[in-house]
């Protein structure tokens, strides 16, 4: 899910999680994310085993709350086939089940990095699509 990270407001990190993307048995707990748009959605890409409809859940926290909030995601996270991207001002995060990827904006070898792994757990191409 595309975010315009230009949009990301200093000291604030904005960004995705699809539900459907936790485990059966997931639980989220003291996160501090502030929802700012809950939408569902039909993909046009999607992986064998993903289902047709998803739910998105909008998000801002505090900066101070990305490694947190990246490691209680990893640990959730159904294997396979997704992720969930935040960026702050400065950073991406990219996390996948037992994996987190962070790097600066501007920095290849991280966004390349991400995208090996994704590409490895099966994620779409169109789905690629952090910034």
């Amino acid at each position: 899910m595309l975010i315009d990270v230009a949009e990301v407001e200093p000291g604030r990190l904005r960004g995705v999680l699809v539900i459907e993307s936790l485990r059966p048995v997931a639980e989220l707990t003291d996160i501090a994310i502030t929802v700012s748009t809950i939408s569902r959605i039909r993909p046009e890409a999607r992986s064998a085993g993903q289902p047709a409809t998803w739910t998105l859940i909008h998000f801002e926290a505090d900066e101070t709350a990305a490694e947190r909030l990246a490691s209680a995601l990893a640990d959730t996270l159904e294997a396979g086939p997704w992720y969930v991207d935040f960026h702050t001002a400065t950073t991406t995060y990219v996390v996948f089940a037992g994996q987190v990827f962070s790097y600066g904006r501007t920095e290849r070898d991280g966004r390349a990095d991400a995208i090996a792994h994704a590409r490895a757990v099966g994620i779409p191409e169109p789905q690629l699509d952090w910034s």
